[in-house]
C-alpha cells in the first residue's frame, strides 16, 4: 500500500499541475474573444479560426481540469443520503461508485476516444467551416482529458481503500455534505452578531 500511495501522490501531483495550467487557457480565451469581437466591429471582418481556437481553448479547460477537479472532490455530489450515514458507509459507497460508475464509464470514453482520434490524426481532419483549423487536436484533447480522469480514478480508488484501512487520514473528512456548510454558515453569522466577537451590539450605533 506505501508503493501505491507514492503512485497516487505522483498522479494527484501531475494531474493538478496540468489543471493549473490548462485554467489559463480561460484568459486566453477571453483574449482571443475580445480581439475577435473588437476586429468584426472596427473592420467588419471575421474569421472561422478564431471562434474555433474559444472553442478548443474551452474545450482544454474542460477536459484537462476534470481530473484536478475529481482530486480537489469539487464535482458536484448529491450527499442527501451518504451524509447521514457513518464515515465507513460514506468511504464504502465512494468505493462502489468509483468501480462500478466511474470506472465503467472512463473505460468506455477511452476505448471509443483512441480510435476517435487516431483515425482523424492520419486523415489530417479539417473543420468543414471555410478557414477553420484542424480537428484532430481538439479530439485529441478528450483522449487526453479521459486518460488523466483514468489515472485520478486508480489514485482516488488507492486513497479510499487506505483510508478505510487506516493507512491515510482523509483530509475530506468534514466533506461538502449541506448540513456541514449549513452550519458552518450558522457559527460564522452567530460569531459576527455576538458582542464583543467583532459585532456591533444592539443600540451601539449612533444616533
Amino acid at each position: 500500500m506505501t508503493a501505491l500511495l507514492g503512485l497516487s501522490r505522483v498522479i494527484d501531483s501531475i494531474n493538478e499541475r496540468i489543471g493549473k495550467v490548462a485554467a489559463w487557457a480561460i484568459v486566453v480565451a477571453i483574449l482571443v474573444s475580445a480581439v475577435n469581437a473588437i476586429i468584426r466591429r472596427v473592420f467588419g471582418v471575421s474569421s472561422n479560426a478564431w471562434l474555433e481556437l474559444q472553442w478548443y481553448l474551452f474545450g482544454a479547460v474542460f477536459m484537462l481540469c476534470a481530473a484536478w477537479t475529481l482530486k480537489a472532490n469539487e464535482h458536484i455530489r448529491i450527499d442527501i443520503v451518504s451524509s447521514r450515514l457513518s464515515k465507513r458507509g460514506r468511504d464504502s459507497i465512494d468505493v462502489f461508485g468509483h468501480v462500478f460508475f466511474l470506472f465503467p464509464f472512463v473505460a468506455l470514453l477511452l476505448w471509443l476516444c483512441i480510435p476517435y482520434f487516431i483515425n482523424s490524426y492520419r486523415s489530417g481532419e479539417v473543420s468543414s467551416n471555410a478557414g477553420g483549423l484542424l480537428i484532430w487536436p481538439a479530439k485529441g484533447l478528450i483522449l487526453l482529458g479521459f486518460l488523466s480522469m483514468f489515472f485520478q480514478w486508480m489514485s482516488e480508488l488507492i486513497k479510499r481503500v487506505a483510508i478505510m484501512q487506516g493507512q491515510l487520514v482523509d483530509e475530506e473528512a468534514s466533506g461538502h455534505s449541506v448540513e456541514a456548510e449549513a452550519e458552518r454558515l450558522i457559527q460564522e453569522i452567530g460569531t459576527v452578531n455576538t458582542p464583543g466577537a467583532g459585532g456591533t451590539p444592539p443600540g451601539d450605533g449612533v444616533s
